[in-house]
């Protein structure tokens, strides 16, 4: 079923009936009289530390626990020289499941408590996937759930300015056929569509690579994905190259780019987005995940200067309405009861909704109140989480290091440059093959 997703802030008419929540029941939790642990997690400053330093106070609170975060920029180094010598906190929030399915193979994580995955599929949107995110196979190559997302960010938004699409007489695509359809028109109508930028000092390419991750969700089954990035089909697969040739769609089609594709491979990404605020507007759309409007010119009001809607499927493919993302996950680094109990204070609504209120923050939980987000932005970027089908991690982040940060993000700037999608994925599969 294609469920209709909202566009963004100023589509507020978020129905009260999903706005206000069917509120979940507080979660049990023991009393633990002042045991001390750690909890562990890469948020180092500013409203972050805060807003999760205010969620670890309401587990003490509720628990007599004397729990303390302790937040690190290496984290991902730390964790495992901590672990190696047998000193790893109790709980630690890994920035993507890479690192904590490689500490689980080794005997560093301890699996969830039984029944947290049918938990997870009944109170977080595509439970389901998030459960495959968490689960990564033991010592013994036996699949187990170690991971408990918390805190995740959104890459299937574009961005928009309404009285763009006001005084052309445009409106919000609703399927990736009218959205393929809304370019065409721009163009016949003497406009551009598209500001695209994939520039990025060293790591040039990156933002490429996150177009065709989200071409892959609207063209082919998840599953799909998922053997793609654990290379279980070659990179050179008929499927990945359908997904390259899709974003070279909006890449090479004459008149569809700003500045043509030469100018996409030469444009940083933070400046990509500019083009949406000129007068005439040099373009009309932009795709980027939820952290780009920090690069919007000062004083911009989301949702009223700029707003974003879902990147959307295709009807015709009946896929549903998969997402692109990232966040942290917590695990059991250190077994103890505290440990434990602070897992389970994750489902509580409770813990959500305190950082949900300050900024930053997005959750899948289906049982927080909306009301809780700090703003309409978050509440609208919120929404699309909750109507998603399917979540899929940043793929690229999700292979060696080697292909996901090197030979994919510089076949991408040779595909917008002149190569084909065809050599470009032969040319990887031959760089993942000799790893």
């Amino acid at each position: 079923m294609h469920k209709k997703l909202l566009a963004g802030a100023s589509a507020l008419a978020l129905s009260l009936a999903l706005a206000a929540p069917a509120f979940a029941q507080a979660v049990e939790l023991p009393d633990l009289n002042g045991e001390e642990f750690t909890i562990f997690g890469p948020w180092v400053g500013g409203v972050e530390i805060e807003s999760f330093t205010a969620v670890v106070d309401a587990f003490n609170e509720r628990t007599g626990a004397n729990a303390e975060y302790v937040g690190s920029d290496s984290l991902e180094q730390q964790i495992v020289i901590d672990a190696q010598a047998g000193s790893a906190p109790e709980v630690t929030f890994f920035p993507q499941p890479g690192l904590a399915a490689t500490m689980a193979s080794q005997g560093f994580l301890t699996p969830l408590p039984e029944g947290s995955g049918d938990w997870i599929r009944n109170n977080y949107a595509a439970g389901e996937s998030w459960v495959d995110l968490g689960t990564y196979a033991n010592e013994n190559g036996e699949e187990e759930l170690y991971g408990f997302f918390y805190n995740v960010n959104l890459k299937s938004l574009v961005w928009y300015v309404p009285d763009n699409f006001a005084d052309a007489g445009y409106e919000v695509p609703e399927t990736m056929e009218d959205l393929l359809a809304l370019s065409e028109q721009i163009v016949a109508d003497g406009g551009t569509p598209w500001c695209i930028g994939i520039g990025s000092d060293a790591a040039t390419g990156w933002p490429a690579t996150d177009w065709v991750e989200d071409l892959m969700l609207r063209t082919h089954e998840p599953s799909v994905y998922d053997q793609w990035v654990a290379h279980e089909i070659p990179f050179d697969d008929p499927r990945v190259v359908e997904a390259i040739d899709t974003f070279g769609t909006f890449v090479k089609t004459e008149g569809w780019a700003a500045g043509g594709a030469q100018a996409v491979g030469t444009t940083d990404f933070r400046d990509s987005p500019a083009g949406l605020f000129q007068v005439p507007p040099q373009c009309y759309m932009h795709r980027q995940a939820s952290f780009i409007s920090a690069f919007f010119p000062e004083g911009t009001e989301l949702g009223v200067d700029a707003d974003f809607f879902y990147f959307p499927s295709y009807a015709e493919k009946d896929l549903g309405n998969p997402v692109l993302g990232a966040g942290t996950l917590a695990a059991i680094t250190n077994d103890t009861p505290g440990a434990r109990a602070f897992m389970d204070f994750l489902k509580d609504p409770e813990a959500h909704e305190i950082w949900m209120a300050t900024a930053g923050f997005l959750t899948p939980h289906t049982g927080v109140d909306l009301a809780a987000y700090a703003d309409d932005t978050l509440r609208a970027q919120g929404e699309i989480l909750l109507a998603a089908d399917t979540f899929r991690f940043d793929g690229s982040d999700l292979m060696p290091g080697a292909i996901g940060a090197g030979a994919f993000w510089t076949g991408m700037v040779d595909f917008v440059g002149s190569a084909s999608a065809e050599d470009v994925a032969s040319n990887i599969e031959s760089a993942w093959n000799n790893l």
